[in-house]
This record gives C-alpha cells, sequence and structure tokens, in this order.
C-alpha cells in the first residue's frame, strides 16, 4: 500500500509527523530517502517532538547514530548513513540490534541497509517540488 502526503511547508512537518505516527503506529523502523535539502532531518526532527523529545535533536552525520528518550523512557534512534562505505561499519556499531530494541529508528539514506530492515520497515520518500513543497510518499517493505 502506498500513500501521498503533501508537505506545504516547513513549519507544518510537525503535523505531518503525527499523521504517520498516528497512521502507522506498528511500524517502529522508517527508512528516509531523498535528495540533499529533500527535508528528511527537518520531518526526522518533527518525529522526534511528536514522540515527546524535549532535548535539541540534529542529524548524526558523523556519529552514524544520535540516541534521544521520547515520552514514557522509549528510546529514539536516528541515523545518519550517507557517509557509510560499507556494511561492516553498520555492524561495528550494533546497527541490528538498535532496530530490534522496540524503540523508534529513523533512518537517513538507507539504502546501504536494505538488507537488515525488518519486513515491516516503513519508507517514506521526499520529493521537493516547486516553491519548496514537499512530496511524500509512504509504502511498506520493499
Amino acid at each position: 500500500m502506498i500513500s501521498t502526503i503533501t508537505l506545504r511547508k516547513a513549519s507544518d512537518a510537525g503535523e505531518v509527523a503525527g499523521l504517520i505516527l498516528g497512521s502507522y503506529p506498528e511500524h517502529r523502523v522508517l527508512a528516509f530517502h531523498g535528495d540533499l535539502g529533500a527535508g528528511k532531518t527537518t520531518l526526522i526532527k518533527a518525529f522526534c517532538r511528536a514522540l515527546g523529545v524535549e532535548e535539541g535533536t540534529s542529524s548524526p552525520s558523523f556519529a552514524l547514530v544520535n540516541e534521544y528518550v521520547g515520552e514514557g523512557g522509549m528510546r529514539i534512534h536516528h541515523f545518519d548513513l550517507y557517509r557509510l562505505k560499507d556494511t561492516r561499519e553498520l555492524e561495528d556499531i550494533g546497527f541490528e540490534e538498535y532496530l530490534d530494541e522496540g524503540g523508534y529508528s529513523f533512518i537517513e539514506w538507507p539504502e546501504l541497509a536494505k538488507d537488515l530492515f525488518p519486513q515491516d520497515t516503513l519508507h517514506v520518500r521526499l520529493e521537493e517540488g516547486k516553491g519548496g513543497v514537499r512530496r511524500i510518499t509512504l509504502s511498506r517493505g520493499e
């Protein structure tokens, strides 16, 4: 099943994140696809806020993963795999253990890790349109 959402301005990202979380409550691994500047990090920050993360969030470009605590102590992981060269680096950080933990995992640049995702991963594709409008396409599994 594929769904599409239009994000007209960045300030609406929280509403979109809440809609996705409410529509796909059983999905805890979300893979974010899109070009540089498509809005992946902005949307992931909105997901973190919607899940009750009170501390500041940022892209883990060099650390590979940032960990946050959400409402009720829920663990949230934000991965940025842009700089990875091969899957051995994922093994080194215990990537699959993070995914199996039961919290939320948000993954930017997920292509290298696609064979490690659970079957019910929600894929979030962002495409930038005219005037900064983003088209968000959601699909389950790959």
